[in-house]
């Protein structure tokens, strides 16, 4: 079965940090690009970063640029969303998703996780 399990959610004040993980099992993970989505309840679902299988080219919705940084392990099977300098706007619901490039730059996946909450204060 697909699993893509989000972690490392919670509750912070503005101006830390927190480091999302998400891992990856049942289909070729090393062959998909990831990203990372947030949704507000009431609001669209928001494409925050993107990052190609081998190369690591990342993309980065422009509110999270400087602040967000995301990575992959692919011996781990693994993607990782740094976020520093939060800011209560960066309150969401996080999901991570695997697809191609170009779908997920247009907030469409072939693998959706759960989710995890992150609250900024």
């Amino acid at each position: 079965d697909v699993q893509l399990v989000e972690s490392g959610g919670g509750s912070v004040q503005a101006g830390r940090s927190l480091r999302l993980s998400c891992a990856v099992s049942g289909f070729s993970y090393s062959r998909r690009c990831m990203g990372w989505f947030r949704q507000v309840p009431g609001k669209e679902r928001e494409g925050v970063a993107t990052v190609t299988t081998r190369d690591g080219f990342t993309r980065y919705v422009d509110s999270v640029k400087g602040r967000f940084t995301i990575s992959r392990d692919n011996a781990k099977n693994t993607v990782y969303l740094q976020m520093n300098s939060l800011r209560p706007e960066d309150t969401a619901m996080y999901y991570c998703a695997a697809g191609d490039f170009d779908s997920l730059v247009r907030g469409t996946a072939d693998y959706w996780g759960q989710g995890t909450q992150v609250t900024v204060s």
